[in-house]
């Protein structure tokens, strides 16, 4: 629409986001009208995230730079990338999807999905998986001789992951166009690190010399003869930057190179962007956001906590369901031990790629700042690393989420296990995760590590069962995979008492009576069976996963049926090698299996998913009771 018929029509005062069925309207509005969009679909997002939980501040950052692209964009033809992907929010409301039951079991997913819009044309939970993406949707468009954009916006964290940097040091050789926008907000979860986080900030021009750049320009704007002046300054200054000021790694990977740019001026960024889509070679556009913008508590947050979060009342900013004070998260327990540990063993160093406050390691970091290392997001690195502290007389600690740790498989089998170094790897989040979805689930692990050779794997039930766990690992000469699930554990219920554990025990919990039934099993869940398991049943705590307990696997020979239930993994894993073991030990009795389906997990409470597989205790004690019947 142009500018007069704009003028002619009545403004717009108010949207209802709910109402959006897809970008197209944006094209009528003003730079005042889309601010009032944006502030709308920051209240949008705020409101949603506090009833379902979801990535608050990431998102709240990045509204202008959404609706700047849509304006600019025709995203049902042109490709938009998002890295990390839970940037998504504001995109999905512009594309007709309101966040309603957002992350919740058939609602709508916090990441990009190609089956819920035509919008979207790329999907990833992971970090730093656009650019290659990009470079290969560029080629293919040129190849299928097509038209069309492809626009990938990158976080300052993101940008700096290995898979990034190789697709800009590939990328700035070809004639295949990217757009690529440099979301630098100076965060990733927490404040990014290393030197190239410290190069963008030094390439973020002070707001003081904009507003001074742009006064200048308007003042010299007013008449005809400072209009000339001001070209002639300009193109003066200009020459000058070319032959004097060294160029920006971007231009010297063969970018063309846009910014800063105010990332909350729809002004600034119309400019910058249609500039950006004027280029004929690929462009980085660097805009300046501040992450958690229009909300004040995530506006202050410089540790994280406004991340990602779980449902909160928003005008307090406190938890809407507060865990009570006996609960504790088992990354919490985990992080409490690994200080303990780091405290006694000074030749303990710890490792962590960029889940430093996921895993709750902050005071462990303030300690022992010496020998702790938050390596970015760097999956690879933080296991190579790992590596050399092992060759040299230090025990390296590595947290690390399961689904991360699917990036550093090669590290594991090349370096740590095919050397057999000392080394403990504490897996957070390893089983369902919920609401993440199908990008964070935690169950491929344990089947992959199943098969690696050195490697030790375990789990524990309890507490106490977890320091004896730690404990005993740090005698071993091999790595050790501790995992422990995105779950409460009630302290009141901690007896204290130190239970001494060699490396691949199992634990005959209850001896069943005439060798009707046996249940092997691990982890949490174990501790919430036994009230209600029959005393019939014999129940086997396996704590390693890796290596067997062949004794008290043999003591079930004569058993008349075999359940083994696994949680935490998927059913090729744990329980296939047991059957295996089972079959190749002679056993005549009844098998059954039970673990997650080796599938791609959608989104929905951890408790949905456990039931949906059988998998929750209701379910499993309701197999356990079916085989007591049909034995006898």
């Amino acid at each position: 629409m142009s500018k007069k018929k704009r003028k002619e029509r009545e403004p717009i005062t108010s949207f209802d986001v709910n109402k959006i069925i897809n970008p197209k309207f944006l094209a009528d509005l003003d730079n005042n009208e889309l601010d009032k969009l944006a502030k709308e679909t920051r209240k949008h997002i705020i409101q949603a995230c506090s009833l379902y939980g979801g990535h608050l501040s990431s998102n709240l950052g990045v509204v202008e730079l959404t609706i700047a692209l849509h304006k600019i964009f025709d995203f049902s033809q042109d490709k938009l990338l998002f890295d990390v992907g839970h940037q998504c929010y504001t995109h999905k409301i512009l594309t007709g999807r309101p966040l309603t039951n957002l992350r919740q079991k058939d609602g709508v997913s916090g990441f990009q999905k190609r089956d819920e819009s035509p919008y979207d044309h790329f999907e990833a939970g992971h970090s730093s998986t656009a650019l290659s993406a990009a470079t290969g949707m560029a080629i293919a468009r040129d190849l299928n001789k097509e038209d069309y954009s492809v626009v990938a916006v990158v976080g300052d964290a993101s940008i700096l992951n290995g898979e990034s940097l190789e697709a800009l040091n590939h990328l700035g050789q070809l004639q295949n166009k990217v757009i690529v926008i440099l979301n630098n907000n100076d965060m990733s979860i927490t404040k990014p690190v290393g030197s190239m986080s410290r190069m963008f900030r030094k390439m973020r021009l002070s707001p003081s010399y904009i507003k001074a750049k742009d006064s200048y320009k308007r003042l010299m704007f007013k008449t005809r003869f400072g209009y000339w002046l001001y070209r002639v300054t300009w193109n003066i200054k200009n020459w000058f930057a070319r032959r004097l000021i060294r160029n920006n790694m971007f231009e010297q990977l063969g970018f063309a190179y846009i910014g800063p740019v105010e990332g909350h001026s729809f002004k600034d960024l119309q400019k910058a962007l249609k500039k950006a889509k004027a280029q004929k070679r690929s462009v980085v556009v660097h805009v300046r956001t501040q992450k958690g913008q229009g909300y004040k508590p995530s506006e202050k947050d410089k540790t994280g906590n406004w991340h990602g979060v779980a449902p909160f009342e928003i005008e307090s900013g406190l938890p809407s369901k507060p865990k009570p004070q006996n609960m504790r998260s088992w990354s919490k327990v985990y992080a409490h031990l690994t200080y303990q540990i780091m405290e006694e063993f000074e030749h303990t160093v710890l490792v962590t790629p960029a889940t430093l406050l996921g895993s709750g390691l902050e005071d462990i970091f303030k300690k022992f700042y010496t020998r702790t290392y938050d390596v970015g997001i760097a999956e690879m690195h933080a296991f190579g690393l790992a590596t050399g502290l092992a060759l040299n007389n230090k025990l390296p600690i590595i947290s690390i989420y399961s689904t991360f740790m699917q990036r550093s498989f090669d590290q594991i089998i090349h370096d740590l296990a095919r050397m057999n170094l000392p080394s403990i790897i504490l897996v957070d989040r390893a089983g369902l995760v919920g609401a993440d979805g199908e990008t964070h689930q935690g169950i491929f692990d344990e089947a992959f590590l199943l098969n690696v050779p050195n490697v030790t794997v375990a789990m524990a039930s309890t507490p106490e069962l977890a320091k004896s766990i730690y404990l005993t690992s740090l005698k071993t000469k091999e790595p050790v995979f501790i995992r422990f699930p995105r779950d409460y554990v009630n302290l009141n219920e901690v007896n204290g008492k130190e239970l001494s554990i060699f490396k691949g025990e199992w634990l005959i919990e209850q001896e069943g009576r005439n060798n009707d039934v046996a249940l092997i099993t691990f982890g949490p869940i174990l501790e919430q069976l036994k009230p209600s398991l029959p005393k019939e049943v014999t129940l086997i705590n396996a704590l390693y996963q890796k290596p067997f307990d062949k004794n008290v696997l043999s003591s079930l020979f004569n058993t008349k049926s075999v359940i083994i239930s696994d949680s935490y993994g998927t059913e090729i894993g744990f329980p296939l090698l047991v059957k295996n073991a089972l079959i190749d030990m002679g056993f005549k009795g009844e098998i059954i299996t039970r673990g997650i389906p080796t599938s791609f997990i959608e989104q929905a409470s951890i408790s949905e998913q456990l039931s949906d597989f059988g998998l929750d205790c209701d379910s499993i004690l309701a197999l356990v009771k079916e085989q007591l019947n049909n034995v006898k």
